[in-house]
């Protein structure tokens, strides 16, 4: 009997000893206090649906709710004597939310504040998508709310992102605990599409940047863990603009017992890609459709519940080019790159996933969870693009009548680009979860396992031919780029990045995991936090059984100040909580990370490795009378094994060996609240350094016998005579952007906040790059910053309603949208011109101008 099997009757031994159940229900846990910090007893707190289900704040002030998950909670606060006051939640599936409640007079019940605990997730932040108004930016998914974290996004026509110095395919998406994926063969932003969340129909967002639980899967840098909404009546949104529309509709029965949460999504982005420096004919349509659909027999309190997620998505990509002039260059040299083109691509990319899962809850500190879900993407890649360019010298003088225009040329050549390229990949998931909480929900024990079969066909054909001025490149060259004379002018034609491949790759994964959460709060009101656990990952394709331990700790100390020595709108309690977490985290290779540069797969390619140790602090505070909180980390992470790769744009090409080690370091810093009065803004610094060390890459650097250094295409005497073995050592990831700066500002008109301004922006340093010769040690250029600034101007709608008039429309918003406000040209990738003398020329590929867009938001 092989490992896998013994694993897995193992791991199915493990399911069947531990049949219990899995709930939906979440925890409420507050204090109520007067302003001088005195708690305040018999406060009835109830739900506004169902005043039967309630309870009363004890002597200290305290309580504690039951509510559904995953539906907006009306919660009645009423003192004796006094009038009902209501707040509004939605919790996520087991979430605890803990807050204090600054009462002014018990028997008004009027709320002066209700201040947030901070999150007790350690390593966990819940993303506010609750805003005013939508983001303005071109990408309308959840990835545009990641700002708010430790997050860097280098094309705003892209879902991917990267995570303190990993690349995009190193973090983990959840919908509903269940993984999803994204396409395979995409090599650029405008191709992408809509990535899998759908943000109307979400309920809540985690985010952990790092040292996350092992309950999490095998990645190296973040989570993403998202759950989708139970609408607990019938609701809706619907969304219409320039770049596409979007419906949302959800409800649920009489009983309560069935829930249903569906979204269709249809975007256009042609106008916004006729910004770009290649003008053609851009056909581009995404459009998707989800669904979410629970079932609980009998009724919604049924211990046993069923559900589906079910999600298709069609993306196409039709481009017919036509032509491209880009100018680059400094006061010193100035260039412009003209090419004419033909032929045309077509790209297409259709995912289907479906989920079901059965909970059953045995009681109330009892819960599991089966589910069985099933993934498949069929991606087709085909063109045939034909390009006649020439580059020209401008003008430099600026005293010239002639400035800007071509002075001389510097060559003229033609490039064909041909692919045919077929995929077809197919995830089947078998998991199992479960939690029980015991010795007074102190202590909270939580195991699972899944079984993965992976099958993937891959067929590959593609090839880029370069003729300069009737001379065929790439010449030959060595690892720095050296063309040998003795050969230059040989007769063989070259092709660069020729790929010609059929894979078929049919693997299965087993992994399982088991921790424990301690949380026990002192008779001084301290509270600690602790998590450990440890997780395994067995894979077929490489017979390798990996091992992840990983802890978590938090402290929160509460300091309690006297009630003489606050100012006036200062808080009475002042919230701070320490973080520390580390661990092991592997990343068993997918498809993409197995095949290498000529599309072969490397049977012996093994996990890659990041130690994380994680520190920070989250602390609540008051300041101009308002609050906000301030969250803080630094982090190291060891990195070995890796398996290093080029970015092109935002397609990743793997070396497809563990030929690398290295590190990332940084800090993070955010800050949210009220800049301005009841409105919410927030504001993030990043600094981040990572590289890593090939290992036993070299290069040599000829001389010549002038004892000067030999550069293609500059140095005359081209003759070596010596050479000279050099050791590149540490070189920055493709990753590796220094410092991150992003801001969310909200603004309301005074007398009228039915007006609003939302000001979006985010700025990066450069990104490495180099030219595209499969030699990182030669990546060491820098790309100019990436600065965005994205601009909505809006005005509510139904604003002075009676509130007793019935309308189909509960709120409503009209968007005017101005993308790119500063109108910078930011760069996304170079393209490399040579010429006959070999010297190459690095183009930058601009990301899209400046554009507007008018959008109608409505809910119902």
């Amino acid at each position: 009997m092989n490992p896998f099997s013994k694993f897995t009757i193992l791991l199915v031994s493990l399911a069947l000893w531990t049949v219990h159940g899995f709930g939906q229900e979440s925890t409420l846990k507050g204090t109520i206090k007067d302003p001088k910090g005195e708690p305040i007893p018999g406060i009835a707190i109830y739900l506004e649906t169902q005043n039967t289900k309630g309870t009363v704040s004890n002597t200290q002030g305290e309580f504690v709710l039951k509510v559904n998950s995953g539906e907006r909670i009306g919660v009645i606060f009423k003192g004796i004597g006094g009038s009902e006051k209501k707040e509004f939640f939605q919790l996520a599936p087991g979430q605890i939310k803990e807050f204090e409640i600054i009462y002014d007079n018990a028997l008004t019940g009027k709320i002066i504040e209700i201040i947030e605990k901070v999150s007790d997730g350690i390593t966990f932040r819940t993303l506010d998508i609750k805003l005013p108004t939508k983001l303005p930016v071109l990408n309308q998914g959840i990835e545009a709310y990641l700002i708010q974290a430790a997050v860097n996004i280098p094309s705003e026509l892209s879902s991917s992102y990267s995570v303190r110095g990993g690349s995009f395919d190193e973090n983990l998406v959840y919908v509903n605990e269940i993984q999803v994926y994204r396409p395979f063969l995409v090599r650029a932003g405008q191709q992408e599409g809509l990535s899998f969340p759908n943000p109307d129909m979400v309920s809540s967002i985690q985010f952990s940047a790092g040292g996350f639980q092992t309950k999490y899967g095998d990645k190296m840098s973040s989570v993403l863990d998202i759950t989708y909404a139970r609408p607990q009546k019938f609701s809706g949104s619907f969304q219409a603009g320039m770049l596409g529309t979007q419906l949302q509709l959800g409800g649920c029965n009489k009983k309560g017992n069935f829930t249903h949460n569906s979204g269709f999504r249809y975007k256009n982005y042609a106008y916004i890609f006729n910004s770009l420096d290649v003008a053609g004919d851009y056909k581009p349509r995404f459009n998707d459709f989800q669904t979410y659909i629970t079932y609980r027999p009998k009724d919604k309190h049924a211990p046993l519940e069923f559900s589906f997620l079910g999600n298709y998505s069609s993306n196409r990509y039709n481009f017919i080019p036509q032509t491209r002039q880009t100018d680059v260059g400094t006061i010193n040299e100035a260039l412009r790159l003209t090419v004419y083109f033909e032929g045309q691509e077509i790209s297409k990319y259709d995912t289907y996933f479906g989920a079901f899962s059965t909970r059953y809850q045995f009681s109330e500190k009892g819960q599991i969870r089966f589910t069985a879900s099933a993934f498949n993407t069929q991606e087709s890649e085909k063109f045939d693009i034909l390009g006649a360019y020439r580059l020209d010298e401008l003008d430099r003088d600026l005293g010239s009548d002639q400035f800007a225009t071509i002075l001389a040329n510097r060559g003229v050549g033609a490039f064909l680009n041909h692919a045919r390229n077929e995929l077809n990949a197919s995830v089947f998931q078998f998991a199992q979860k479960g939690e029980i909480r015991f010795a007074k929900d102190e202590h909270l024990l939580e195991w699972g396992f899944d079984v993965n079969y992976e099958d993937i066909q891959d067929q590959l054909s593609e090839w880029t031919i370069i003729d300069s001025a009737g001379y065929v490149t790439p010449h030959p060259r060595d690892s720095i780029g050296y063309i040998d004379p003795s050969i230059q002018g040989s007769q063989t034609i070259a092709f660069r990045d020729r790929i010609k491949a059929i894979n078929l790759v049919q693997s299965a994964r087993a992994t399982a995991y088991v921790q424990e959460t301690y949380k026990h709060a002192f008779e001084n009101g301290h509270l600690i936090n602790v998590n450990a656990g440890i997780r395994a990952n067995y894979w077929s394709f490489n017979d390798q059984t990996v091992i992840s331990p990983r802890f978590n700790l938090a402290y929160t100390p509460t300091w309690i100040q006297p009630a003489e020595n606050l100012e006036k709108g200062d808080s009475v309690r002042k919230d701070i909580i320490l973080k520390l977490a580390g661990g092991y985290y592997y990343q068993p290779p997918f498809y993409r990370e197995m095949r290498g540069f000529d599309g072969n797969i490397n049977p012996n390619i093994r996990a890659q490795r990041s130690i994380h140790l994680v520190a920070g602090t989250e602390y609540l505070f008051r300041a101009m009378g308002r609050p906000f909180k301030l969250v803080g980390e630094m982090y190291y992470k060891k990195l070995d094994q890796l398996i290093p790769y080029e970015l092109q744009n935002v397609r990743q090409r793997y070396f497809a060996t563990n030929s690398s080690q290295g590190y990332a370091y940084g800090a993070d810093v955010m800050i949210n609240g009220e800049f301005v009065k009841d409105v919410q803004s927030w504001f993030r610094l990043s600094y981040l350094k990572t590289e890593e060390n090939i290992l036993n890459d070299f290069y040599n650097i000829y001389l010549n016998s002038d004892g000067d250094t030999i550069y293609n295409g500059y140095t005359l005497n081209n003759i070596p005579v010596d050479t000279l073995t050099q050791i590149p050592g540490f070189i920055p990831r493709p990753s590796d952007q220094r410092v991150s700066v992003s801001l969310l500002f909200l603004d309301e008109m005074p007398n009228k906040p039915e007006f609003k301004v939302m000001l979006n922006f985010y700025f990066s340093t450069g990104m490495p790059f180099g030219p595209p010769d499969q030699q990182r040690f030669n990546d060491t250029y820098r790309t100019p910053a990436y600065i965005r600034a994205d601009l909505g101007l809006s005005r509510d709608l139904f604003t002075k309603r009676k509130k007793k008039t019935n309308s189909f429309f509960e709120t409503g918003n009209i968007a005017l949208e101005i993308f790119n406000l500063l109108g910078v040209s930011n760069t996304i990738n170079h393209e490399w011109i040579e010429d006959v003398n070999g010297r190459q020329y690095g183009i930058p590929t601009y990301l899209t101008g400046r554009r507007i867009n008018l959008r109608l938001s409505l809910t119902f």
